[in-house]
């Protein structure tokens, strides 16, 4: 069930957690196991912050564990009659997987600067103070919970430390530090990250050329500001590519004759969905640098070795580290984390991109 503000589509397959233990890396397998003994316990807790590397895998933990409180035909169960394999067929399974089963609802940010608002919160405390529509339990996950704004986090407490009978609550993060302390002091948290920065190939091509670029620049605004359109060049062009996908997924696309509020609906959807996908691969990209920046750091204070994360350009790490020294390395690593937490705010991007990068001791 869709709370308004939401995604449209899910980008990838939704895993089942019996596949998770077998073949997620360690993290992910122990707390897929974790769950999976509450289960057959009968212990499940009633408020969960997932959190770990790729929203994508937290989103197919979270439908993981409603397809197991839900499936009517499950393929395996504990002595307690828990199910621990689910059927994947059934109706429950089937709206589940797609999103639209009315007792498991999803938030995402919205709002101008991509927050979850208190009127999304309390929507969503309305819906948990109802019963089931058709499953045993409802379900609530908040898809970046970091992204509660004080206001509906304060209007949430009460609800998670105290849910409604036979809900339960997931909280998702990739940037967890991010969470508010009173959100994770009432939730059982569970890592799904491999612990280690899972850098996809176009944005490790992206800040290999950056490194690049940065190793022949001469000092001066020039080619600071070259730098600088090198980034909002590859950002334009992710943007793009999001509009494209998204937009052809839309059932804007696929219902042309609904009706002019339903459209408009899909519209502010859309438009929500673009913005969410655009901030989740622009947040690949600064931490890709961020992780190359890293490496300059480590280089400079003789830390190198085999802990770079860009060990293909570790001369030009190198070579970059050598004109400065270890402090100035590492106020770049405060400054553009700095540039990052400013872009969670209502900041304009080409302006906070470019402070942040004339900031850089390069």
């Amino acid at each position: 069930m869709w709370i308004p503000g939401i995604r449209l589509v899910c980008r990838t397959p939704w895993r089942y957690l019996d596949a998770a233990v077998a073949e997620s890396p360690t993290p992910a397998r122990n707390a897929a196991e974790l769950l999976r003994r509450s289960l057959v316990r009968g212990r499940l807790g009633h408020a969960y912050l997932f959190s770990g590397d790729d929203i994508d895998v937290l989103e197919a933990a979270a439908i993981d564990l409603a397809l197991l409180l839900a499936c009517e035909s499950p393929s395996e169960r504990a002595e307690n009659g828990a199910a621990l394999a689910a059927c994947r067929q059934c109706s429950h399974c089937r709206r589940i997987a797609n999103r639209t089963h009315p007792d498991v609802n999803w938030v995402y940010p919205e709002s101008k600067i991509r927050q979850i608002t208190v009127d999304q919160t309390r929507e969503i405390i309305r819906i948990l103070n109802l019963r089931p529509s058709e499953a045993p339990r409802k379900l609530a996950v908040f898809s970046g919970a970091d992204r509660l704004n004080p206001g509906a986090a304060n209007a949430f407490l009460k609800t998670l430390e105290e849910p409604p009978a036979g809900s339960v609550i997931l909280m998702l993060s990739t940037e967890p530090d991010r969470v508010l302390e009173t959100i994770l002091s009432r939730c059982l948290r569970l890592s799904f990250g491999a612990g280690t920065l899972r850098m996809p190939d176009t944005v490790r091509a992206w800040v290999t050329g950056f490194a690049r670029e940065v190793a022949v620049a001469k000092p001066g605004l020039l080619p600071r500001y070259r730098l600088l359109g090198n980034l909002l060049e590859g950002l334009a062009t992710t943007r793009a590519s999001v509009e494209e996908t998204l937009a052809a997924e839309s059932p804007l696309e696929r219902y042309p004759d609904a009706s002019a509020d339903q459209k408009e609906h899909w519209e502010r959807e859309l438009t929500a969905g673009i913005e969410a996908e655009y901030r989740r691969r622009r947040g690949e990209f600064l931490a890709g640098l961020q992780a190359w920046l890293r490496d300059v750091w480590l280089c400079a204070s003789g830390q190198g070795g085999g802990a770079l994360f860009l060990p293909e350009v570790a001369e030009i790490s190198a070579s970059v580290a050598a004109r400065g020294h270890a402090e100035a390395a590492r106020s770049n690593l405060d400054a553009w984390e700095q540039t990052q937490r400013l872009l969670h705010t209502n900041v304009q991007e080409a302006l906070a991109l470019e402070v942040g990068l004339l900031r850089l001791h390069l």
